[in-house]
């Protein structure tokens, strides 16, 4: 699905801390055009928490309209319970777009990772790093939740704009490096 004009918004769920990103994609020119967190530590009540991630998410929708929702899958731990929650507090976000028929695509944190830096194993400052270069925001060590969700909405744009023929192929790692020095760690 490749539209010449769009808006991506991504999502880094979270029930302490959840991080929203955007951008427009014009042309094939992407911008960012808004990045945040949603802080939900004051709230000691897992319910009251999903019931704001689900006010914020609709208030964001209304204030961008976004075309798409790019989403980072729970990753596996080891503690269930943390995974449980932050299946639901995805499944709120899900559900908060789907409302305002905003189809979702869900992007494991590799996939992700991997997307933006060029390894699945970069960490969350690497990742921010490259979004610093690629998208010229500003670097903001404390919202390294906004920055992912950043990554999410631009890996979207990645994997999605192959369907309108605009992206090269290339013959190996050395090849893309060479078209593209900015995507170096």
């Amino acid at each position: 699905m490749a539209v010449s004009d769009r808006i991506i918004l991504g999502i880094d769920p979270g029930t302490i801390v959840m991080g929203y990103g955007l951008i427009h994609i014009k042309n094939n020119v992407v911008k960012p055009i808004g990045i945040g967190v949603i802080k939900l530590d004051k709230l000691d009540d897992h319910g009251l928490r999903l019931k704001m991630i689900f006010e914020r998410m609709i208030a964001i929708i209304d204030e961008y309209k976004p075309d798409e929702l790019a989403i980072e899958a729970p990753f596996f731990g080891k503690n269930v319970q943390s995974m449980l929650k932050l299946g639901r507090a995805q499944g709120v976000a899900i559900a908060a777009a789907l409302s305002k028929n905003i189809p979702f695509t869900e992007y494991s944190p590799r996939k992700i990772k991997m997307s933006i830096t060029g390894s699945g194993n970069s960490s969350k400052e690497q990742v921010a790093a490259m979004l610093v270069q690629i998208l010229g925001i500003e670097k903001e060590q404390k919202f390294l939740d906004a920055t992912d969700a950043l990554g999410a909405a631009l890996c979207h744009y990645y994997q999605n704009k192959k369907a309108g023929g605009a992206t090269k192929t290339f013959t190996g790692w050395k090849a893309f490096l060479a078209e593209n020095p900015k995507r170096k760690v």
